[in-house]
């Protein structure tokens, strides 16, 4: 087993005018290391192509998850989607990316634009063999997986963007693979880069796309490791544990709360300093503890970064904020959503009664539904999450 894994993240836009995307994108995890990501694209716009891009998504990842082979859900898929009596194509097209123990990669690809692939910043011209499946053309591909590869799996919508606007005959692939090198050699997540391609060819769309458009990333990196103590233990004498426990963790620390900042220095045998500086009005001051990578404020804070986080998972247009900006709430997400692949939640049970208030603004229901909603977020992030109570 290698110390690799998949960071994977989407972003569509729907055509002008319409409620429902003709895209879908399904991420069917096989196992610990392995998983099937398909991008269907229904034919048209609309709830018919919603519809049909759903229906394929689903059928490719529920058979492959059943352990049937590519070939034969490739077969059943071009087999069962009708051909358009009037346009003459088949009513979805498909990109499959199957990730086998995160060592290989398994494209299959019918009628979609190809895959681009990155290997070591540049863009890499992977091998494809072409299959004839019931009358089918359909590219196959077999990758061996290195640290930094990243593929970009697009709808039509992409290479379509700017037609008669910017460019006479759209944004062609050259075009897209000039754009994305250059994004390539910064740490950006997966969603990120995907979010960053579909704002530009919104853009190029003079922001009334003509079809739907859907860009779904794949980004092969190391495991990093990230531990978050969150709250002290309800029991004073659980302290001691709790901190040996969260201190000899692999990866790095992030010390949330007032009273669990000085549990820990006192621990580290160290100091809190305290900082005034307000870096954002609604989010409190950071503060220091040598031998702790990051020290924040508790709830708060945490309300504010599962807030990042549920905007994370839909159009992710807070990035702007805490991708820059130097607050608490903004470091965290920096590191649980571009760093950390494995996440520690070190979680105390005691009770604030600063946080019972019910006339609070914000819903301060207990600490233990902030961390089991941000759990949630996270795993939909593709990160893996294990929570300790104490």
């Amino acid at each position: 087993m290698n110390n690799l894994c998949a960071d994977i993240g989407y972003k569509s836009i729907n055509h002008y005018g319409e409620q429902l995307c003709g895209d879908h994108v399904d991420i069917v995890p096989q196992g610990d290391d392995s998983t099937v990501i398909v991008l269907a694209d229904g034919l048209g716009s609309g709830v018919k192509a919603s519809i049909l891009s759903t229906l394929t998504s689903k059928i490719i990842s529920t058979m492959m998850a059943e352990g049937i082979s590519l070939e034969e859900c490739v077969s059943t898929i071009a087999a069962t989607l009708p051909i358009c009596s009037v346009r003459g194509v088949a009513y979805s097209t498909f990109t499959i990316i199957h990730l086998i123990n995160n060592e290989v990669a398994e494209l299959i690809q019918y009628d979609n634009p190809h895959v681009i692939m990155f290997r070591d910043n540049e863009n890499f011209d992977y091998p494809k063999s072409e299959m004839n499946i019931d009358g089918k053309k359909v590219y196959k591909s077999e990758i061996s997986l290195k640290e930094g590869d990243i593929f970009v799996a697009m709808s039509d919508g992409c290479p379509h963007a700017g037609i008669g606007i910017a460019y006479n005959f759209g944004w062609n692939r050259d075009d897209i693979i000039e754009f994305l090198a250059p994004l390539t050699v910064n740490d950006f997540t997966s969603k990120t880069l995907a979010t960053i391609l579909i704002d530009e060819v919104n853009r190029l769309y003079g922001e009334q796309p003509g079809d739907d458009a859907t860009a779904c990333v794949v980004k092969i990196r190391k495991r990093a490791p990230m531990n978050l103590l969150f709250g002290p233990p309800s029991n004073r004498d659980d302290a001691n544990r709790m901190m040996s426990l969260f201190f000899s963790k692999e990866g790095k620390h992030i010390v949330c709360g007032g009273t669990t900042s000085s549990i820990a220095a006192k621990f580290l045998h160290k100091t809190v300093k305290t900082s005034l500086k307000f870096e954002s009005a609604d989010v409190p001051p950071i503060a220091e503890i040598e031998g702790v990578d990051l020290v924040t404020e508790g709830v708060i804070t945490i309300n504010k970064v599962l807030e990042y986080a549920k905007d994370y998972l839909k159009d992710n247009e807070s990035y702007t904020h805490w991708g820059y900006k130097r607050d608490g709430a903004s470091l965290i997400c920096r590191l649980l959503f571009e760093e950390a692949t494995d996440i520690n939640f070190f979680v105390g049970r005691a009770v604030n009664p600063a946080h019972q208030n019910p006339n609070l603004p914000i819903n301060f229901n207990i600490k233990m539904n902030l961390v089991e909603d941000l759990s949630k977020c996270l795993m939909q992030m593709g990160k893996k999450i294990k929570v300790s109570y104490f």
